[in-house]
């Protein structure tokens, strides 16, 4: 307004038209549209409302457009389609129900080994965190059917429930296995109670991390240098040392063979530690002779692109062994 009266003044002062011409050109000036044929008094007002109008009428729509976008309405929908097709697209990934202080690391240990996991997490700043940490989260509730459905839980390789309670681990856990009878549950238990209630629900393993750092307090103290071993051989940061399970599948080569025959060390530059059976028998340090079975994990020592080269003969998986 103040730019439109100045130059109605300006006008009127120097070329002494009428306030009404003045304006007229003013707004013209100002719209940076031409000038018409010569038009009335009357023309010169419908003009001037015109051009006045449909300028407002334009910047009020790029306003709400801007408002649209700034404020996160566009944004969020694109963010929400994104993550949809990830979830779409996951694979032999683990679901991680719970992003509390063992999630944390349990997803940092995932990310440092590229390992595809979907985070479920009904807290939204604990969602938020986990994604700023870069992994896929869903803010949801884990001991729902939709929600695991959602997640992939029929294209998963894995659950690991890490919620905040017991309670919700249980019934998480028991969850899952009524949906995937076959899935690999691992339960984080905050007591003994739970514990039994765990493997009760289905899962395949159960973890105390209490239990655990007590152990691991005892065994730094009693003896150092098998801790020390164990977390070099384990950790996901060595290039020169590291230890591994490996699935040895029915068509692979290395299938109904034994170690010598199979030249593991030779060939492959690993030492076999353990095979673990379907049956989930462990044969510690076994003997040369020992027959390499379909659906055998072997645990295996050595370095990280020999183990890689195994696990592409054993047409099998990897994963670090804790």
């Amino acid at each position: 307004m103040l730019v439109v009266l100045g130059g109605a003044a300006g006008y009127r002062l120097i070329e002494g038209w009428t306030f009404g011409q003045a304006l007229y050109r003013t707004i013209l000036a100002v719209t940076t549209v031409e000038s018409p044929a010569p038009v009335s008094t009357a023309g010169r007002v419908l003009t001037v409302i015109l051009l006045t109008a449909g300028i407002g009428a334009a910047l009020y729509t790029f306003t709400l457009l801007a408002t649209v976008v700034v404020e996160g309405g566009l944004p969020k929908r694109l963010e929400q389609r994104r993550r949809t097709r990830m979830l779409d697209n996951l694979t032999d990934h683990f679901i991680l129900c719970g992003y509390g202080r063992i999630g944390r690391i349990i997803a940092r240990q995932l990310l440092r080994q590229n390992v595809p996991f979907v985070v479920v997490e009904r807290d939204a700043d604990a969602m938020h965190a986990a994604m700023d940490d870069g992994a896929l989260a869903v803010e949801a509730d884990a001991s729902r059917e939709e929600v695991l459905r959602r997640v992939g839980i029929e294209k998963a390789r894995g659950l690991i429930a890490a919620v905040g309670t017991d309670a919700e681990n249980v019934y998480t856990v028991l969850t899952a296995r009524v949906m995937r009878p076959g899935l690999f549950i691992v339960g984080r238990a905050g007591s003994e109670d739970a514990t039994v209630k765990l493997k009760r629900a289905g899962a395949n393993r159960v973890v105390s991390p209490y239990e655990i750092g007590g152990l691991q307090i005892a065994q730094t103290a009693l003896r150092p240098a098998v801790v020390d071993f164990f977390e070099l051989a384990t950790s996901s940061d060595n290039l020169e040392l590291a230890m591994e399970e490996i699935t040895v599948a029915e068509a692979s080569s290395l299938a109904r063979r034994s170690i010598l025959d199979a030249n593991l060390r030779q060939r492959f530059g690993v030492i076999v530690v353990g095979i673990q059976r379907p049956d989930l028998r462990m044969n510690f340090n076994p003997d040369p002779d020992v027959i390499i079975g379909g659906g055998d994990k072997l645990v295996v020592l050595g370095r990280p692109d020999s183990l890689k080269r195994l696990e592409t003969e054993a047409g099998g998986h990897a994963g670090a062994v804790a």
